[in-house]
């Protein structure tokens, strides 16, 4: 299955014009229709999108929303979610789309997961908005474009307030259009799902008969990350919201009860742990351990076994 690490890439494999920006973009549908492949197989990328989708043929799946609610429709696409599509060339309306660091450079989506919560979820439901929503919606996205089009030095200013209001008016649609009750446990169970899977796989990486190719990546979320396949950032906040603890301080804590566990009960030499939980030295492995504990390993071992 494909994967598109940046709009450009996607851009490329769905045969449109390159984006104007490496980490933003918006599209109408119509213009699109000239060129896009009209039957994509199932894909990945990296990035978020927000569609409102006013007419048009064919059939597209986002996750495992095969049909989508009749007449105009918002749909979202996140990162790593399955995608794939069979339409016809008929397609009216627009969507816009973003990376994480088009989020990361912005003080205005700090919190983007926690505020819009149907973003985070993999299995987004598309949601059906009526004829006095339309409009309203079709003149943002409209706004948004224009000044993406325009060539004022400040423009990502306004096309960041401007997607602001966007994403503010689609969570009040969604919230009136779906269960908002159903949506939040599909989201918790999720999430709950998610980071037992990362809890696991922890625990499974650091056995010693663990087969991995690279051991200095274990002590990184990226690493895991790109297993589960999702972005690091929202694997830390799914972490953080189901344990109160970052993804990162999870691994810290796994390392810290294997260190002690090991220089309680067994008569490994120091150089010999740190070794087994991969650091690159045993004075890393020293100045790690003082620093959560207050306490040298050795000193730790002495006090343990008396």
């Amino acid at each position: 299955m494909k994967y598109f690490k940046t709009i450009r890439e996607y851009c490329e494999a769905i045969n449109i014009l390159p984006p104007k920006h490496a980490h933003f973009d918006i599209r109408s549908f119509k213009e699109n229709m000239l060129t896009v492949i009209y039957q994509m197989p199932p894909f990945r990328h990296a990035f978020y999108a927000i569609a409102i989708k006013v007419e048009g043929g064919g059939k597209a799946v986002s996750g495992h929303h095969t049909e989508f609610p009749a007449e105009t429709v918002i749909f979202f696409n996140s990162p790593f979610q399955i995608l794939s599509w069979d339409i016809a060339p008929d397609w009216e309306g627009y969507y816009v789309m973003f990376s994480q660091d088009f989020i990361a450079q912005s003080y205005h989506f700090n919190n983007l997961l926690e505020a819009f919560p149907f973003l985070k979820i993999d299995e987004a439901m598309p949601f059906h908005v009526g004829e006095k929503e339309v409009g309203m919606l079709l003149g943002i996205y409209k706004k948004i474009q224009d000044v993406y089009l325009s060539t004022h030095s400040d423009k990502f200013n306004f096309i960041e307030i401007y997607t602001l209001l966007l994403l503010n008016y689609v969570k009040r649609f969604f919230n009136q259009q779906v269960d908002h009750s159903d949506a939040q446990r599909a989201i918790r169970s999720a999430d709950i799902k998610l980071a037992s899977r990362y809890k696991s796989l922890v625990e499974v990486k650091f056995r010693p008969d663990a087969k991995v190719n690279n051991t200095k990546l274990l002590h990184s979320t990226r690493y895991y990350a790109e297993i589960l396949n999702i972005h690091p950032n929202h694997l830390n906040a799914v972490v953080k919201s189901i344990t109160g603890h970052t993804a990162l301080q999870f691994i810290h804590r796994h390392i810290l009860q294997l260190a002690k566990s090991q220089l309680a009960q067994t008569s490994l030499s120091v150089k010999e742990i740190a070794f087994n939980l991969y650091f690159d030295s045993p004075n890393n492995f020293s100045s790690f351990f003082k620093k959560h504990t207050q306490q040298t390993p050795i000193a730790y071992r002495k006090e343990a076994i008396l």
